[in-house]
């Protein structure tokens, strides 16, 4: 079998995941190729996406869907098998999303207990240890109780 004549297959797995989307549509009448043209697909989360909030798909997890004890595979795997040559790199940028992620949801929540504080009357004993935890951070918060009325989320950078 000569590799030139074929098949041929797709190595990056957005290309991959399209190609199977692809056959489970009807691609060929107007309606399908307009449901593809709809569809969008990348390699990790790229920029306008990554500070969306995301949806999860109970249906589509697979710890509901497969048994415990069954073998599974990533598509990214495979497509490192098969030869594509980017793993590495979304994995790195992947990583850095998390940690970004992660600060940001960790600022929200401050100002979510800030704002709560103000409103219900709570102590602010748990913006303190957030303070005391991200000292390393450029920016930390204030929270004070007698200010209930334009001041009550400080945010304040050094």
């Amino acid at each position: 079998m000569n590799p030139k004549r074929g098949p041929f297959h797709f190595r990056a797995p957005s290309r991959q995941f399209y190609r199977v989307v692809r056959g489970m549509i009807p691609h060929k009448s107007s309606r399908g190729a307009a449901a593809l043209e709809r569809l969008k697909v990348y390699e990790g989360i790229p920029q306008p996406y990554d500070t969306m909030k995301r949806m999860v798909v109970p249906d589509a997890l697979r710890v509901l869907r497969l048994k415990p004890g069954r073998k599974y595979c990533d598509l990214g795997r495979i497509a490192h098998e098969v030869g594509w040559k980017y793993k590495d790199v979304v994995d790195k940028l992947e990583e850095k999303r998390k940690i970004k992620s992660k600060a940001f949801y960790e600022r929200k929540t401050v100002r979510l207990i800030i704002i709560w504080s103000s409103e219900f009357g709570i102590n602010c004993s748990l913006v303190n240890q957030h303070n005391e935890k991200a000292s390393s951070h450029k920016q930390s918060f204030s929270c004070h109780e007698t200010d209930r009325n334009i001041g009550q989320l400080r945010y304040l950078s050094d």
